[in-house]
């Protein structure tokens, strides 16, 4: 099985059920410290020495999101902290495609 940073995000349009806490709960060990909320999502919060530290941390995982064509809720907030979430839209709940992302973001650095 490869990991979640080497994997690529597919297109998701609907029509495939949202994964169940059974199905994702492998993904969830290769990601360090995201919340499962409500089943259907997932959420980080990630703490920084200054604002533009933070900001630039907002620049990578906005450059990530593009690339991978899969796009979280980020909230800069605090002057040094950024939360992001984590969800399918199309499907209103957890794909592998929202892992996939969280393990890029994990291996941010600076």
């Amino acid at each position: 099985m490869s990991s979640l940073i080497e994997k690529k995000c597919e297109p998701c349009e609907g029509g495939v059920p949202a994964l169940a806490r059974g199905d994702f709960e492998s993904y969830l060990e290769q990601i360090d410290d995201w919340t499962v909320i409500d089943e259907k999502q997932i959420e980080k919060e990630f703490s920084f020495k200054n604002f533009a530290e933070a900001l630039k941390f907002v620049n990578v995982v906005g450059e990530i999101a593009e690339d991978e064509n899969h796009h979280p809720d980020i909230l800069l907030h605090s002057w040094n902290k950024v939360t992001i979430k984590l969800w399918t839209h199309a499907i209103c709940g957890l794909s592998l495609n929202d892992f996939i992302v969280a393990a890029k973001i994990d291996h941010i650095t600076f």
